[in-house]
This record gives structure tokens, sequence and C-alpha cells, in this order.
């Protein structure tokens, strides 16, 4: 199980629309993973279980989208994926030990948009 590095990407503007589905293909064609994961594709999210990372659904936690060519993390992503994590949509099945670094994963890019992890909210 891993938590996958921060990397700190250009953020998506504030008011684009998140479609997770339609972001996860988009991702795949832009890191040519089409037929399987690689390290470009593990960029997009904040989680993956490394014992099996040849697997597309070892990933969890997409934050990310290709706008422009580059790949961007989208606010709403974001946001989505702090609200998974909060127990929306029935939380997300990972390890109690990666919960934190997660937490903190997502809380970097809150900083970057200017706003509090919601977890760190009063």
């Amino acid at each position: 199980m891993s938590v996958t590095s921060y990397q700190d990407l250009p953020l998506a503007d504030r008011d684009r629309e998140w479609d997770g589905d339609a972001a996860e293909k988009r991702v795949r064609t832009w890191a040519d993973a089409t037929e399987e994961p690689n390290a470009k594709y593990r960029d997009a999210h904040v989680w993956y279980d490394a014992e099996h990372k040849d697997n597309f659904t070892a990933y969890k936690l997409l934050v990310a989208d290709v706008v422009d060519g580059r790949l961007r993390a989208v606010p709403r992503g974001v946001m989505a994926a702090a609200a998974v994590m909060q127990g929306s949509r029935g939380g997300v099945d990972l390890p109690d030990k990666d919960r934190d670094r997660v937490r903190s994963h997502l809380a970097k890019y809150y900083a970057k948009m200017g706003e509090q992890a919601p977890w760190e909210r009063d």
C-alpha cells in the first residue's frame, strides 16, 4: 500500500467541472497507460496498492485531469477526494496507516488553493 508522492501539480481553474470518469480516460491516454498503469498515471492519484500496481483498480483518489495537454490538479477533484476521506460516498477502503499521509497530501493542494482541508477547520 502506498501514498503517491506529492507532485505539486499546477491547479486547473477553480470553476472547472469535475468528471472523474472522463478525467480517468484522459489521464490514461496522456500517460500512455491504456493497457496498464505506469508512473505518469500514478501521479494523477493520491493512493495506490503497490502490490497490485499493474491493475487499474489498485489506484484510488484521482485528483488530476489533463488540461491543455498538461496534468493539472483539479480543485473540485481534490474536494471530492477529501469528501470521500471524510466518509462521503461510503468512504474509501485504505489502510489506517496511510490515512494521515493521504490527508496530508490533499491538505497541500488545499493550501495551494488558499484554503484549509476540511479536517483542519475548526
